[in-house]
């Protein structure tokens, strides 16, 4: 695993850095979710770019260069994409784990049909609480609402 630097992102610095959460996004939904078509992706990209702008915290995660983000809001992990190049190395659990002790967060949605993510998340503790047929942006894409299962 290499050594991770998580950065909390200020607002004010934010627009510098989307270009870069937007790439990591495509570059990691695009590894992932297999059940969007490029249109799906397009369609996206500009709620991406609106929710990462607007979440209260973003975190950067960076090996010497930026490979993850994840955005906080509240105690809900709104958001968690990872550079493919950097699935498996800790990067996400790094995240997930700052979320969770620094930020209190213990909620996260997930797309059911993203195995991978939700394979993740399970480890990470957390388990599936509810299921909406949608996205919450009305695309039919199913999501399991998860919360943190509670230690002690």
């Amino acid at each position: 695993m290499n050594t991770v630097t998580l950065v909390d992102i200020p607002r004010a610095n934010r627009a510098a850095w989307l270009p870069t959460v937007l790439d990591i996004w495509e570059a990691s939904v695009r590894a992932t979710h297999d059940f969007l078509s490029e249109e799906d992706i397009a369609g996206l990209r500009p709620l991406v770019r609106s929710g990462a702008s607007a979440v209260s915290t973003l975190v950067l995660a960076s090996t010497g260069m930026p490979v993850g983000f994840m955005g906080v809001e509240g105690r809900k992990i709104e958001m968690l994409f990872l550079h493919p190049a950097h699935f498996g190395r800790g990067t996400g659990r790094a995240l997930v784990e700052h979320a969770i002790q620094r930020l209190h967060a213990d909620a996260v949605d997930c797309n059911e049909q993203n195995t991978r993510a939700l394979a993740f998340y399970r480890r990470m503790g957390f388990a599936a609480e509810a299921r909406t047929a949608d996205d919450g942006h009305g695309n039919a894409f199913p999501l399991l609402h998860m919360r943190l299962a509670r230690q002690g």
